[in-house]
């Protein structure tokens, strides 16, 4: 098992293994439990083990993140009655997380609540940092607040009940921060599988490098916009596509468009890295509209300052650039990457 401590801007544990179920620590105060209904048998253990009587199941993916949803889970938590002193559990991938993260965070104006992640994207990614929200059909995660959990328990037994892409998805964020730190370890990823040996310790060195970026830049005024590597031509694929395209999908194919990016720039040439991911992940075939029709999107980006839209830019591994680009350089470089599809 492994045990790490997130430290600013607020404390709280993050263990990840098989059985760290038995480790969670029931908090005081009553409780409510949001998970996914995939993770069912999961989800009725912990809540009979710690006595929870309030209980919702939904069906995961994007569209678990919309206002409609949401306003679902607000009246629910209303309907019960669930007073300020309650903690929600929150217990699901991906989406079920920055769902129940954002509902913990604006439920009568506030909620502690616990992640139980159940994907290989939520241990990575979702759960761990204090970024939750929702969709809206303009755009990604345009609607969220930061809201940090008093605990993530990954459970990885229920890793192993994945179908395999949804397993191997989640790893394309751990790739890119084996990118950002300059880890090689963590861009090895063709020999992981649920049943893997080094998977425990992989995903703990992948979400330490998540801890030690957040710790310094919780609110990404700084450097926790590296995490970002990848995701603006990512969501924007998504939003695109109706969310058709998993998110790990668009945002193997957003790394691969910041490859390109950073050779058009100078730098080493990460193409063939990215590639070789592409191609042990087997994602489907993204959209590939012309660059005009997919501006409604990028300008639409949470990642804007001003009236300008930054660019996460690899130039080697540990070595990364964040910084406007002309529109040139981005069309030359998404017609080599249409080209490369």
């Amino acid at each position: 098992m492994q045990r790490l401590e997130v430290r600013e801007p607020k404390p709280y544990p993050i263990l990840i293994g098989e059985g760290v179920l038995q480790e969670a620590r029931r908090p005081e105060g009553p409780l409510a439990l949001l998970y996914d209904a995939k993770v069912a048998p999961l989800a009725e253990s912990l809540a009979e083990a710690w006595g929870v009587g309030h209980r919702l199941g939904l069906e995961g993916g994007e569209g678990a993140k919309t206002l409609g949803t949401y306003g679902r889970v607000l009246s629910w938590l209303a309907g019960k009655g669930l007073p300020r002193n309650a903690t929600l559990l929150v217990m699901g991938g991906g989406t079920l997380t920055d769902l129940g993260g954002f509902v913990a965070a604006t439920y009568l104006r506030g909620l502690s609540y616990l992640s139980f992640p159940t994907t290989t994207l939520a241990v990575v990614d979702a759960s761990v940092g204090g970024k939750t929200g929702i969709n809206l059909p303009e755009g990604k995660n345009l609607v969220g607040a930061f809201h940090f959990p008093i605990g993530v328990y990954a459970e990885l037994r229920a890793l192993k009940t994945l179908p395999p892409f949804t397993f191997k998805e989640g790893l394309v964020e751990a790739f890119k921060h084996g990118l950002i730190a300059g880890d090689e370890a963590l861009m090895q990823v063709e020999d992981l599988t649920p049943e893997s040996p080094r998977l425990e310790a992989y995903l703990a060195r992948a979400v330490a490098v998540k801890v030690a970026v957040t710790e310094e830049d919780p609110l990404e005024k700084g450097k926790r916009r590296l995490l970002n590597l990848g995701h603006t031509l990512g969501h924007a694929l998504e939003a695109h596509s109706r969310h058709a395209l998993p998110h790990g999908a668009a945002v193997a194919y957003g790394l691969l468009f910041a490859a390109l990016l950073g050779r058009a720039l100078g730098g080493e040439d990460l193409v063939g890295r990215v590639e070789g991911l592409l191609h042990w992940l087997s994602p489907p075939p993204p959209p590939t509209p012309p660059w005009e029709d997919l501006l409604p999107y990028l300008l639409r980006d949470k990642k804007k300052v001003s009236e300008s839209l930054l660019w996460v830019v690899p130039l080697a591994p540990g070595h990364l650039v964040v910084r406007p680009l002309p529109e040139g350089l981005l069309k030359e470089a998404y017609a080599l990457w249409r080209a490369r599809l």
